[in-house]
C-alpha cells in the first residue's frame, strides 16, 4: 500500500470537502458539480489554490471558486 504524505492527504480531504460543498450551495447534486466544476475551470482553480482556499472560511472560499467559474463562461 501507497503511502501518501500530509500535504496530499490535505489537498484531497480538502477537495472531497469543497465538490459536495459547493453542489449544495448552487443547487446541484454532487454528480453535477464536479461536471460543472469541471467544465467551466473551477477543478484547475481548486487543484492549483487549495492550499489558500482551506485557510479561508468556506462561504468566501465557494465564492472564488463561482467567480472562476463564471469568468470561464459558468452560467450560475
Amino acid at each position: 500500500m501507497v503511502e501518501l504524505d500530509k500535504e496530499t492527504k490535505d489537498m484531497v480531504s480538502f477537495i472531497t470537502f469543497i465538490i459536495p460543498e459547493f453542489a449544495e450551495a448552487y443547487k446541484m447534486n454532487k454528480p453535477e458539480g464536479f461536471r460543472y466544476l469541471e467544465k467551466y475551470g473551477g477543478l484547475d482553480y481548486i487543484n492549483e489554490n487549495w492550499w489558500a482556499l482551506h485557510t479561508d472560511n468556506p462561504k468566501y472560499a465557494l465564492r472564488s471558486i463561482f467567480k472562476i467559474c463564471k469568468r470561464n463562461g459558468g452560467y450560475l
